[in-house]
């Protein structure tokens, strides 16, 4: 056999990786595009943001900054706006030389992260559903993922249980509130909980809160402003949710000196740097006033009730999430037993794209017939997949 032959006949993804193929979202995009389908799949905005950010960024390349390799924790306009933001609306208090990092968008802060803390055989407890990069971190790091399951129809976390995964090799909790894909806002009563067992059981958290300022019912809270939790977490956020520009890919962590240190070791090895001219538009999203913040959110409340009402009456159980801009709902009331099967189908059927549930799941059966659909988008284009998926019931 030559040597080409016995290369070509043997698979070239690393193991840990081997059971991640192309992900969904790419499947089901390319399905809406050949479809002419309204794709409710993806959870990206079909407007940009403000238009005066925009301008921004291109001011920022004309003047010619960030058009080179912008300084590798970020550039300081942005680090300084972020460690403000963190103190205008949570009260924490961050230095922005020391513990700030930005980072090419969430995916590259929750990558680096998990790459930076883990050693192989440690074990990272996640909400489940948990969003797909999560599962794919956690491999290349060579942990162990173990999911505490969030279960239909409140996606509540069971603290017991949480109590329960811990072992001796539980290294770090990896959170995500508001949740995607299920719009559950953890309670400052459950993440009390969630802190005394961190502190108790001396565990890392990195939490994931890119939809931070989507809460439509309660509130969000920072884990890291609770007790004993700021010296341990690792929190994660980023533009793309907040302003619309999910394709300029700024992201940020805030943490200790420590933590932070630690992340940017494995960041400069992924990306480096990245989004240089956009780093100073983000600076100067992160100033605008609460009006803003207040009328994005009352927009997106809107959008939420009127896809929320249409899939009601198209037949489908809908769990209303308190957060994020997703819409998780159930097809078993339509007859379907196979959310994947079922998001396969729907663009012949009416022309709409939503995401299978069940892919965010190690149990498939938890999430086997729940279905998500995003609403971020223009009103008359809600109005219209509403329209369509009434045929399901016609």
């Amino acid at each position: 056999m030559t040597a080409s032959a016995s290369s070509s006949s043997r698979p070239f993804l690393n193991r840990r990786l081997a059971a991640f193929g192309t992900t969904i979202f790419a499947e089901m995009s390319a399905l809406a595009a050949r479809t002419g389908s309204i794709n409710l799949g993806q959870g990206f905005p079909d407007t940009d943001g403000p238009a005066e950010i925009a301008e921004a960024a291109v001011r920022a390349v004309r003047d010619g900054r960030g058009n080179q390799y912008p300084p590798g924790p970020g550039v300081p306009e942005l680090r300084t706006a972020v460690a403000e933001h963190q103190r205008r609306f949570y009260g924490l208090t961050y230095d922005p030389d020391a513990e700030v990092l930005v980072t090419a968008g969430a995916t590259e802060a929750i990558a680096a992260s998990l790459l930076a803390l883990l050693e192989p055989g440690d074990e990272v407890i996640a909400l489940e559903p948990f969003y797909d990069s999560y599962a794919a971190c956690i491999a290349m790091a060579g942990a162990v993922r173990v999911p505490l399951t969030l279960r239909a129809p409140h996606f509540r976390p069971d603290l017991d249980a949480l109590r329960d995964a811990i072992t001796p090799r539980t290294r770090l909790l990896l959170l995500n509130t508001p949740h995607n894909p299920t719009g559950t806002v953890l309670t400052r009563e459950e993440l009390t909980v969630i802190a005394e067992i961190a502190v108790e059981r001396d565990l890392l958290v990195v939490t994931d809160e890119v939809y931070e300022h989507l809460v439509f019912e309660g509130s969000h809270v920072p884990l890291a402003s609770l007790p004993g939790m700021r010296e341990r977490t690792v929190t994660i956020s980023s533009a793309g949710k907040t302003f619309s520009f999910t394709g300029w890919k700024v992201g940020w962590i805030t943490a200790p000196p420590a933590l932070v240190s630690a992340v940017r070791s494995a960041k400069q090895f992924l990306t480096y740097v990245s989004s240089g001219p956009f780093q100073y538009a983000v600076a100067e999203a992160l100033a605008l006033p609460d009006s803003y913040y207040d009328t994005f959110r009352a927009d997106l409340a809107a959008k939420r009730d009127l896809l929320a009402d249409g899939l009601t009456a198209a037949g489908f159980e809908v769990f209303r999430p308190q957060g994020t801009y997703f819409i998780t709902t159930d097809v078993s009331p339509l007859g379907e037993k196979d959310g994947l099967a079922f998001c396969r189908s729907l663009p012949d059927r009416c022309g709409v794209v939503a995401i299978p549930n069940q892919v965010f799941y190690d149990d498939v059966s938890a999430g086997a017939t729940q279905v998500r659909w995003a609403f971020c988008k223009q009103t008359d284009v809600l109005q219209e997949a509403v329209r369509r998926l009434g045929r399901l019931t016609a």
